[in-house]
């Protein structure tokens, strides 16, 4: 079955809300409308006609677009828009070339290029109309864009939210008083005892139903405890990630980060993460340094809770020169 909707992005720039974007759409739309990776490539097989086949058959593409994504440079230093056989170029351009739908989806506040950064058979791209998808708006910012793929692709019955019941057998008295349970007495009232039942019929319930989500529905989660507001006492050069706003429940949380900035901290945006019960780890792919020159940075936090403090490794690389390494201790926000 082809897949109705093909999420084209880049690992170093929108990998995280790619992620999250295709568990949501899967969630809303079925397993069989989404596609995210162009994966099982044979050895010897042209990848640019597979990528062309799998785009092909699709009836809608979103192209993820963060703050890097015209700018970002492989290996050798070149921009990887510029190369013909980049993978994200490949596959927009078969969709645009095939009149196919394509919606830029924008996060991290990034810009739609201007047709001047695009390669000829992408400077359509820059006249699509774009969609925002922003940390704070989330969820609304994608059930507007689910609705606006309804269109393309209609939720099946297995995909639709239904209740969940609990389905507990309950152990009803016998239709006959024991021998050695005492009868009521004539002229007293019933409804205690069978006000009694009722609670302990509901309890039983009650308790059944703990058992049944507990095991069945993964919706409920145990807090995690790297959330909360954060801020690193240690912060005083310029471009030193100063806050960190982490929230989420299990072993997935989002991670919002300032750097030192003057007058203002300046917001990195959000990445998703996972949480391996130590440890969380994430990426950030920045344009410029904190003094504003284009360096291509590329920021990774690896975060552990010890007591009351975080305990945050950051590594900065760079895309001019090497990089650094530090260690902070952040503190809970006042």
């Amino acid at each position: 079955m082809a897949h109705t909707i093909f999420i084209s992005y880049r690992r170093d720039d929108t990998e995280g809300e790619a992620g999250r974007l295709f568990d949501d759409l899967t969630r809303a739309l079925g397993d069989d409308a989404v596609f995210m990776d162009v994966s099982g490539i044979d050895p010897g097989t042209d990848f640019r006609k597979a990528i062309d086949d799998n785009v092909g058959g699709c009836g809608v593409l979103l192209a993820m677009i963060g703050p890097t994504w015209a700018t970002i440079t492989g290996a050798d230093g070149q921009r990887r828009l510029d190369d013909s056989n980049d993978y994200v170029r490949l596959e927009i351009a078969s969709a645009l070339r095939r009149n196919i739908p394509v919606i830029p989806v924008l996060v991290h506040d990034a810009k739609m290029p201007h047709h001047d950064q695009l390669p000829d058979n992408l400077q359509d791209l820059a006249y699509r109309n774009s969609v925002e998808i922003t940390h704070a708006r989330w969820n609304s910012d994608v059930q507007l864009l689910i609705k606006a793929l309804t269109s393309y692709v209609h939720s099946s019955k297995s995909t639709e939210t239904e209740p969940v019941h609990a389905t507990v057998p309950v152990q009803l008295p016998p239709p006959h008083a024991a021998a050695d349970v005492t009868a009521p007495v004539p002229g007293k009232s019933n409804m205690p005892w069978i006000a009694a039942l009722a609670v302990a019929v509901v309890a039983i319930a009650a308790i059944g139903f703990v058992v049944v989500r507990g095991h069945g529905d993964n919706s409920v989660k145990a807090a995690n405890p790297l959330d909360g507001k954060w801020s690193n006492p240690s912060a005083t050069e310029r471009g030193s990630i100063a806050e960190l706003d982490i929230s989420g429940q299990g072993n997935q949380v989002a991670i919002h980060a300032w750097e030192l900035c003057h007058p203002g901290n300046c917001d990195l945006g959000a990445q998703t993460a996972t949480f391996d019960g130590e440890k969380a780890k994430a990426t950030w792919s920045l344009l410029n340094d904190a003094n504003g020159q284009e360096k291509g940075r590329v920021a990774t936090l690896t975060i552990s809770r010890e007591a009351d403090k975080l305990n945050v490794l950051i590594e900065n690389t760079y895309a001019q020169h090497g990089g650094n390494t530090h260690q902070f201790q952040f503190v809970p926000a006042k």
